[in-house]
C-alpha cells in the first residue's frame, strides 16, 4: 500500500514538473508526504476482544501532521502548506520572507495549472472550471485533484479505474442566472453509526463471538448496498454507503422541477425507519445540509462533517440540520430522531402552518431583548408559554428537566441560567430552520 502511494505521488509530481516547467524546490516535501501521510495499525491476540484492545493501544501513537513551518494555509483545510514550486526552497524564511513576492509566485503556478487543464496557452486566463481562481491547495489536495481529472492521464497510467459517477451531474445553478433560470438549493446528508467500535467489543465478549462479528458486518454491508441501490432516483442519489457510514445528495435533474425543502425534510424524518432495516442494535447520527446554489461543494462536504460531529457531541442518535446560505453564513438546529416530528406539529393562531408568524414574533422579541436571561424581571416560564402558542403542549414538555436534557443534549453540569440559555437557543434555532425548510411563503 505504501509503495503504491509513493508511486502515485511520484507520477503526480513528475507530471506537474513536465507539463509546467519551472525551477522546483519541493521534492523533499513530496517525500515527507509519501513517508508519513499513511499510518497503518493492526492488532493481534488470541481473541477478538484482546486483538481490538491491542489495536487501540497501537493507535495511541497517532501524532504526525504535515509540516507547515512557514505558516500559510491552503484554501481547503486552512492548515496545510500551499503547494507551489518554491514550497521547500532554502531561501524561504519566516523572518524575512516577502509575502507579496510569494503570493505572486503561487498565483502564477495555479494560473498556469488551470490553463493547462483547460487546454489554454499557459499565459492565458483560465475560467476556473477545474482549479478555482481563488484556490491555493496543499500537496495532498493537489494529488486528489489530478487523480480525479481523468484527462491528465495519471490515473490511467496507474491503472486506477475511472469513477462511474462524480458530482458533475448534480445540477445546482445555470451558467447565467436569470429570472427564469435561478440557482437551486440542494440537500446533502452524511451519517455514521454510533459507537460501532464499542458495539463490536461487546460482541467480542459473547459466546460465538467470531460468528456474531461476521453477522454484524454482513448485515451492515448489506444494508449499505441496499440503501444505495434503492434510494429514490427522483430524489437524488447515495454517493457512498460503506456499511454504517454514508453520504448522499438530494437534487433534481436540470429538466425537472427543483426539489422542495419540505420534500427533503419529509425524507429525513423517515430516515431512522430506513436505518433500522439492518436490525442491529446501533443508532445513527447524521448531518443534513440544505445549501444554496453558490456554496462550493468542498464547503458543503465540510459542513456535512461538522454537522455530523455536532449531532454526535450532543448525545448521538440525532440529526443536525444546517442551512447554508450563498453568503457562507448558516443556521443550524440539532434534534433527536424521536422528536424531529415537532417540525410538522407547528400551527399559528389561525390553525395554519404559516411559519412567518412565529418567525416575525421571534424577531420582535429578540429586538426587545425578551430572551435576555440576565434581566432582573426575566421569567423563564415566558419561554415555555411562548413555545406553547405555536407548538401546543411542547413548551411545557420542555420545562421538564429530563425531557429537555434528552431533546437538547445538555449535561447535568449545565445548571440554572446556562441550561435555560441552551433551551432558548434550541427553540430559536428550531424556528429559524423551520422557517427555511417548512415555510410555504
Amino acid at each position: 500500500m505504501l509503495s503504491a502511494w509513493k508511486e502515485l505521488l511520484y507520477e503526480c509530481r513528475t507530471w506537474i514538473e513536465l507539463k509546467l516547467p519551472d525551477n522546483y524546490h519541493w521534492e523533499r516535501e513530496w517525500q515527507n508526504l509519501g513517508n508519513h501521510a499513511w499510518e497503518i495499525f493492526w492488532g493481534s491476540a488470541d481473541s477478538i476482544e484482546l486483538a481490538m484492545d491491542d489495536l487501540e493501544r497501537r493507535k495511541l501513537s497517532r501524532s504526525w501532521t504535515a509540516l507547515n513551518w512557514i505558516g500559510e494555509s491552503s484554501s481547503m483545510t486552512g492548515a496545510d502548506a500551499i503547494a507551489f514550486p518554491d514550497l521547500g526552497a532554502e531561501t524561504r524564511n519566516p523572518n524575512n520572507r516577502v509575502w507579496r513576492d510569494e503570493k505572486a509566485a503561487i498565483e502564477r503556478f495555479y494560473r498556469r495549472l488551470g490553463c493547462f487543464l483547460e487546454n489554454l496557452p499557459l499565459d492565458a486566463e483560465p475560467e476556473g472550471t477545474l482549479v478555482a481562481k481563488n484556490e491555493k491547495i496543499s500537496i495532498g489536495e493537489l494529488v486528489k485533484r489530478l487523480i480525479a481529472i481523468y484527462s491528465t492521464g495519471i490515473a490511467k497510467k496507474l491503472n486506477i479505474p475511472r469513477l462511474e459517477e462524480g458530482f458533475s451531474d448534480i445540477y445546482r445553478r445555470p451558467e447565467n442566472i436569470t429570472e427564469s433560470k435561478k440557482g437551486r438549493w440542494t440537500g446533502w446528508f452524511m451519517g455514521d453509526g454510533d459507537e460501532v467500535g464499542k458495539h463490536l467489543k461487546n460482541l467480542a465478549k459473547v459466546d460465538n463471538s467470531d460468528e456474531e462479528v461476521k453477522r454484524f458486518s454482513s448485515a451492515m454491508c448489506s444494508w449499505g448496498e441496499s440503501f444505495a441501490i434503492n434510494f429514490r432516483q427522483e430524489l437524488g442519489r447515495v454517493i457512498y454507503a460503506g456499511g454504517d457510514d454514508f453520504l448522499g445528495v438530494i437534487y433534481s435533474e436540470e429538466k425537472k422541477d427543483a426539489v422542495k425543502p419540505q420534500v427533503a425534510l419529509d425524507w429525513l424524518i423517515k430516515l431512522p425507519l430506513e436505518w433500522e432495516k439492518h436490525q442491529q442494535n446501533i443508532t445513527v447520527s447524521v448531518g443534513f445540509i440544505w445549501a444554496g446554489h453558490s456554496v462550493p461543494q468542498r464547503d458543503i462536504l465540510q459542513h456535512c462533517r461538522e454537522a455530523e460531529k455536532k449531532a454526535k457531541s450532543l448525545g448521538r442518535n440525532r440529526v443536525t440540520i444546517r442551512v447554508v446560505f450563498n453568503s457562507g453564513q448558516y443556521i443550524e438546529w440539532t434534534c433527536p430522531w424521536d422528536y424531529l416530528k415537532i417540525l410538522s406539529q407547528y400551527q399559528d393562531l389561525d390553525g395554519k402552518s404559516n411559519w412567518t408568524h412565529i418567525y416575525t414574533d421571534l424577531a420582535h422579541l429578540e429586538a426587545k431583548s425578551a430572551f435576555n436571561i440576565d434581566k432582573r424581571n426575566f421569567n423563564q416560564e415566558f419561554i415555555f408559554d411562548f413555545f406553547d402558542i405555536y407548538f401546543p403542549g411542547e413548551g411545557q414538555n420542555l420545562s421538564d428537566y429530563d425531557f429537555a436534557k434528552h431533546v437538547i443534549g445538555f449535561t447535568d453540569e449545565n445548571e440554572g441560567n446556562e441550561r435555560i440559555e441552551k433551551i432558548i437557543d434550541w427553540m430559536r434555532n428550531l424556528i429559524k430552520v423551520g422557517f427555511q425548510l417548512c415555510s410555504n411563503t
